[in-house]
């Protein structure tokens, strides 16, 4: 290998090491932070754990901003969380 690919190479290796680092940051409280479960916020399949009947684990929500099922969120920011059903709740809700 000559100089050019070596340096291409190792370029193209700190980018794809740095961009997983960056994305991890980005996509999770930080670790120690506290959290609370808010319900009626998550995607189909994004939930947190168990999403009443029907439903086992994580990832297992059936429909966008299903009332009993929750999502993990920065402590004190989950009624200020905004979904076309309105807004997020700290305890179950209807559908």
């Amino acid at each position: 290998m000559n100089v050019r690919q070596i340096a291409t190479a190792g370029f193209t290796l700190a980018a794809l090491v740095s961009g997983a680092a960056l994305a991890q940051t980005q996509s999770a409280p930080a670790k120690g932070g506290a959290v609370e479960k808010c319900y009626g916020v998550s995607l189909a399949g994004h939930n947190d754990c168990k999403a009443g009947a029907g439903t086992t684990c994580a990832g297992t929500q059936k429909m966008d901003y299903q009332g009993n099922s929750w999502k993990n969120v920065p402590a004190g920011t989950c009624t200020s969380i905004k979904t076309p059903n309105g807004m997020g709740s700290l305890s179950p809700m209807a559908s």
